[in-house]
Parts: structure tokens; sequence; C-alpha cells
């Protein structure tokens, strides 16, 4: 029997119009800008599907590039943590019913896709319940390909422009390992089908043996453990698999966890709520749950989006399916994540491949997270043993160290002082000025000494020097000789 596609289905356009969103619920401002959500099916035989919120640009989206962006857990939603709380431009206030503008949201810069991957993971869903049970790196990496190959189909304005992949903690496998995808999609297809010209990741999980070691560094050396303790962890666990530990390395981090005291282990420095309970067992749960941020950065605050996300109004408008929305929405699925089956202890192979591959790849690690460290990043990076293209130094926000940057052979790494596991979330200025950067495919900010700006007398200079590159060049090479 032929089926035949209702109108809207043949018509990108129309479809388009039907994920369109118009007003949110508790939304008190005008927007410039179009957003849409809907879903993707990805599996029709086990009828897979990926729920998706894409915000387009403030301004000329025609001009600007697409941003994927992912959150990790595995088993935590994007649209939980990086739409509303982190990059994207509607965030909630404490009454989980207002939400509110956010200054620094990417889509200032560019398009910004969010998708909540895989199934079983925030609004998107499965016919086939045993999938929800069966996840892993794999399937993950092959269903957002197929979601974006049909999302490209719904949006074909965006066909051929410039794709990049970025996300944050157990989301350092998913954006290498999907990025990997579409570099062999479109060899395989002699085209490129998807214009991927990179990605971008924070605070990443990459190779467990290097990430054990950089987190246990990390909080021995930032005071937070005793030295029995780190020696027991470096014992213990160093060799240990991050998703599924063995018993003895999970006692290892609960006696961790008590030693911390009552701190938030994703933020060290933040102070903790009066009221919270003990940290007994937190730690253990959160190294077990890479990215499953409980709280937000204050830690008294309540889970806003849960109760925003919950609202029959907000679904509604979001367009989800009341025969496929979960009973209760939650930021992460603990059903996802205990059940996870395949997880490479290292995606560094990876790396060296799209490296090759001329990918701009950046990565970027709040200071003050202990659950996937600077110091982990670090390790992770010298095992990639790249040579330095521009040595280590200071990068500023105005006059201010913004963080710390190092420039390799195919790779660069960006720290972002005073921020945890979350940047966006806890330094939402700077992380907005990484991503500017990174678009651009320039360097982080050098310091803006007052009055060096090319007009005047500088420019003056410039023209009398001869000097064939640009003004901005010339200026900051007169402000390292000043600063040197």
């Amino acid at each position: 029997m032929r089926v035949e596609c209702l109108p809207q289905e043949r018509d990108p356009i129309a479809r388009q119009e039907l994920d369109k969103v118009s007003v949110l619920p508790g939304q008190k401002f005008k927007i410039n800008f179009s957003h849409y959500s809907g879903y993707v099916n990805v599996n029709e035989e086990s009828g897979r599907a990926l729920f998706y919120w894409f915000i387009e640009a403030e301004e000329n989206p025609e001009d600007k590039p697409l941003v994927l962006w992912l959150n990790g857990g595995p088993g935590c939603s994007s649209i939980a943590y990086g739409e509303a709380e982190e990059i994207g431009p509607f965030h909630i206030e404490a009454d989980g019913s207002t939400i509110y503008l956010n200054p620094y949201s990417w889509n200032k810069v560019a398009n910004i896709l969010f998708l909540d991957s895989p199934v079983g993971v925030g609004f998107s869903y499965s016919n086939t319940s045993s999938d929800i049970f069966t996840n892993g790196d794999k399937r993950t990496a092959e269903d957002s390909l197929a979601f974006l190959l049909k999302w490209f189909e719904r949006f074909p304005q965006y066909k051929g422009r410039e794709f990049y992949l970025t996300g944050e903690s157990y989301a350092g496998h998913y954006v290498p390992q999907l990025s990997e995808a579409i570099v062999d999609y479109n060899k395989a297809a002699g085209e490129k089908i998807i214009n991927i010209k990179g990605f971008m990741v924070g605070n990443a999980l990459t190779d467990d043996h290097r990430d054990h070691l950089g987190v246990f560094q990390f909080m021995w050396s930032a005071g937070l453990i005793s030295d029995e303790t780190f020696k027991l962890l470096n014992d213990l666990c160093d060799y240990q698999p991050f998703i599924h530990t063995s018993n003895s390395c999970d006692n290892m981090l609960d006696i961790a966890s008590q030693e911390l005291g009552n701190i938030d282990p994703y933020s060290i420095f933040t102070p903790p709520c009066p009221a919270s309970a003990s940290q007994s067992n937190r730690l253990l749960k959160r190294m077990k749950v890479i990215g499953h941020v409980n709280e937000k950065y204050d830690p008294c605050t309540e889970k806003h989006s849960v109760v925003y996300f919950n609202h029959p109004e907000v679904q509604k408008a979001l367009h989800v399916d009341k025969e496929f929305a979960p009973a209760k929405w939650d930021t992460c699925s603990d059903a996802v994540n205990i059940n996870w089956k395949d997880s490479p202890i290292t995606v560094l192979d990876i790396y060296r491949k799209l490296i090759h591959e001329g990918l701009r790849i950046w990565v970027f690690s709040g200071d003050t997270d202990s659950i996937i460290p600077v110091t982990s990043t670090r390790y992770s990076i010298d095992a990639l043993r790249l040579p330095t293209v521009k040595p280590w130094r200071a990068w500023y926000d105005g006059s201010q160290v913004g963080g710390w940057t190092q420039e390799y052979e195919g790779l660069t790494f960006v720290s972002v002082r005073g921020a945890g596991h979350e940047v966006p979330l806890h330094k939402p200025k700077l992380a907005l000025s990484l991503i500017k950067s990174y678009l651009a495919g320039t360097s982080m900010p050098k310091q803006q000494l007052p009055g060096r700006s090319c007009d005047g007398l500088l420019l003056e200079a410039w023209r009398k020097s001869g000097r064939r590159d640009s003004c901005e060049a010339f200026i900051d090479r007169e402000q390292e000789e000043v600063v040197a």
C-alpha cells in the first residue's frame, strides 16, 4: 500500500512553520529572532525520535554559522543545561514559570541547535522501550548523524552553512565521535554533505587514564583530600573506566567525598548552601554521571528547569507530543546513564585523525572544576605530542585576565579563569568571548592597554611604519613590546 505524505511533510518550509515557536510561557519580552522545536525521526524501524530546539542568530542569521551544542551525562539534556542555563537566550527565573533573556547568549554570534540525545533524554523517545536501556556511544553517534541529515532536509537554507560542534563533559565523547561520523559520511558520499569546519569541547571526558590522573592530582593539590586518599585513588581508580568503575574504586571515591565535605565539586570555590545536607556520596554520584549537575550555580536554587519544562503549556509551546512525553520530564535520565553500554577508554585517536583532516579543534577548561579539571585536560593534550605554535600566555577580557591559552599545531587550548564545570554558567561573558574567537579562527584576546585603538596617532604611526600587516597587528606588536 502506498502511503501519501502530507503536504507539510513534502514541503520543508511548511514543516518549519509547524515547528516554529511563537511565544513561550512566562516570556515578558520581545525577541528579534526566530526559534523552532520538534522531533526528527532517526530510526523508523524502532521508532526512535530525537527532540531539538533551534534558535536562530539575533542578527543576519543567513550570514552566521550553525553551531550544535551537546551536553553529557551520559543521559543529560542539552536543553536543560545548554539552553536553559548556559549558552541559550532563554533562562529561567527562580519561580520556575518566568523566563528572562540571557545577555551573553551564543545566538549573538551564531545559529544554535540544541539536541537531546540519545533517546530517553529530555523529550527524545523511542517506541521500542528496550532502546532506553541499550544506549551507548556508537548508537548515539549514528542516531545523531541521522538526525542532522534529516534536519538539513527540513531546514534546507542551512545546507552548506559552516557547521561547528560544541559541548561539555561527556560530550567530550559525543562531539569528536559525531565529528568523525560526519567526516566519514562526507568521504563516502564523495562530497561535503555537511560542511563541518571543526569542534570545541569544554571540561571534556577524553581519556579515562589521564582524566583520572588529573582529577586526583587536582583534588590533592587544591588541598581537598588527604595524602593517603590521593595515593589510594591512584592505586585503585587510575586505570578504571570513568563510566562503570569497580566497587573498590567506588569506595575510595566515597571516602574522597567525605573528605571534601560540603562543597560543590563542580565549582570548588562556590559557597555551598547553608541548608545543604551532608556531601556524602555526592562526588561518587557525580563522578559516575559526568556532567550531571544536581543544582544550578547557586546550590540553594531550585531546579528551575524541572519546574518550567513540566508545565503543560510549556510543552505545548515547544510542540512536545503528549503521546510520547515522559510522565515527568527531568534534566537527566538515570535509566540511560546506569545502563550505558559502550564507552571507549579514550577518544585521543579520533583527535589525531581529525587534526589530520584539518578541522578547527579547540579545548577549553573552567579552572575551578574538580570533576574533569584543567589538569585532566592538559594531561590528555600532552599525550597528543603536538608541536607548539604559540606559547602559553594569559588572555584578556578588557584589562582583566580571562584565563590562559596555548596554541598547538592542530589544536588550541583555553582555560577560563574562575569558571567551574559549566563554563558558560559560571563565566558567561568570558564564554561568549571564547566562542567569538573560536568561530572567527583568531587567538584569544590580548590585553588592551588604555587608549590603544586603531585611530589617531597610532593610525598615523602605522601608516608611517610602511608595514604590510594590519593596523591592529601593528598595535599588538607595540603592546607586546610595552608589556615585555
